[in-house]
């Protein structure tokens, strides 16, 4: 039943994707004058939440727009209704939705779904990632220096020593492929689906990752934050690799070794 419920939610909300985009919308601003959101991301927030309401009305919901609507439940689904406004504000068709379920603390349902390229993600805890019902399964490359890598960048954030600029300066001159697609949930499944061999960025938030990092792991992959620790969805570094250029990886972005 869960599972059902969630790849429904995920259906309404990419219906409503569809409906929307190459229209005509309201578009607001966050913090950051290119962090928007649009009329499509609130419409497609509350397709989801009816799906998921009408069959677990007692569940907590974590979603980008609303927040938190907090309720006393070992269930919690993580919702963004699009991953990559940007690219949806601007008729570029790499956004989706993306939404992770946990239970007591632990990830274990993702969805991921692209209605524009009709690829939908999808991983159980324990049970592997799928791509349109199709197993996954992550790239075998074994070092960095013949791997293609993705990333992103944050609209905000200090101009840190390790940064997104730097470690991307590094990694450009090296002349190491890094693409920036502008979308972290997708990022995440093309690793998952083996088309990139590692992705990392400095600064998420839940919702963008919930999903797509449970969706790496089950496709024999590899998910930390910056430092190797365990991943945790709510702070905000994360590297995802096939494993095997995993270390090596973590390591060229804390600068602890050249290329």
């Amino acid at each position: 039943m869960l599972k059902q419920t969630l790849l429904k939610a995920t259906e309404a909300g990419a219906a409503v994707l569809k409906q929307y985009f190459n229209g005509k919308f309201t578009i607001s601003h966050k913090e950051g004058i290119n962090n928007l959101v649009t009329e499509a991301d609130h419409a497609s927030e509350k397709a989801i939440f009816e799906v998921i309401k009408n069959d677990y009305p007692d569940h907590y919901i974590l979603s980008e727009e609303t927040g938190e609507i907090i309720q006393d439940s070992n269930y919690k689904w993580i919702i963004d209704p699009i991953d990559g406004t940007i690219n949806f504000a601007n008729g570029i068709p790499i956004c989706c939705v993306s939404i992770g379920v946990e239970q007591d603390g632990k990830m274990i349902l993702g969805a991921v779904y692209n209605p524009f390229i009709e690829e939908f993600f999808f991983a159980q805890h324990g049970y592997g990632a799928t791509l349109n019902d199709q197993i996954i399964h992550v790239s075998d490359k074994d070092n960095v220096a013949t791997s293609c890598l993705v990333t992103g960048f944050p609209y905000t954030y200090l101009d840190q020593t390790n940064g997104p600029l730097e470690v991307f300066d590094r990694l450009i001159r090296a002349g190491i492929p890094v693409r920036r697609l502008g979308s972290a949930a997708i990022d995440l499944c093309w690793v998952a689906a083996g088309r990139f061999d590692g992705f990392y960025e400095h600064k998420l938030q839940a919702w963008d990752s919930a999903a797509g990092f449970l969706i790496v792991e089950e496709a024999g992959g590899k998910v930390t934050d910056l430092k190797g620790n365990y991943y945790n969805p709510y702070q905000p570094g994360i590297i995802a690799t096939n494993g095997l250029i995993h270390d090596e990886l973590m390591a060229v972005v804390n600068n602890e070794k050249k290329l």
